[in-house]
């Protein structure tokens, strides 16, 4: 990771003890990037708001 590089981590993976991790490990890239985003609550939250944008505008477009 280049120093202050913008790192979005999508990933996400379930280790044997529970924990949600993602594919960048994050202790380690920290002190490199200038923004990280964390795992679980990164992108996640996002993703579901695109998500229910998408889902409304169909709605919209299907029923004009």
């Amino acid at each position: 990771i280049k120093p202050g590089a913008i790192v979005i981590d999508v990933g996400i993976n379930r280790q044997d003890d529970g924990k949600l991790v993602g594919d960048v490990v994050y202790e380690t890239a920290l002190p490199r990037a200038g923004w990280i985003t964390p795992v679980p609550g990164g992108v996640g939250p996002m993703t579901r708001a695109c998500l229910l944008e998408n889902t409304l505008y169909a709605a919209e477009t299907l029923h004009d």
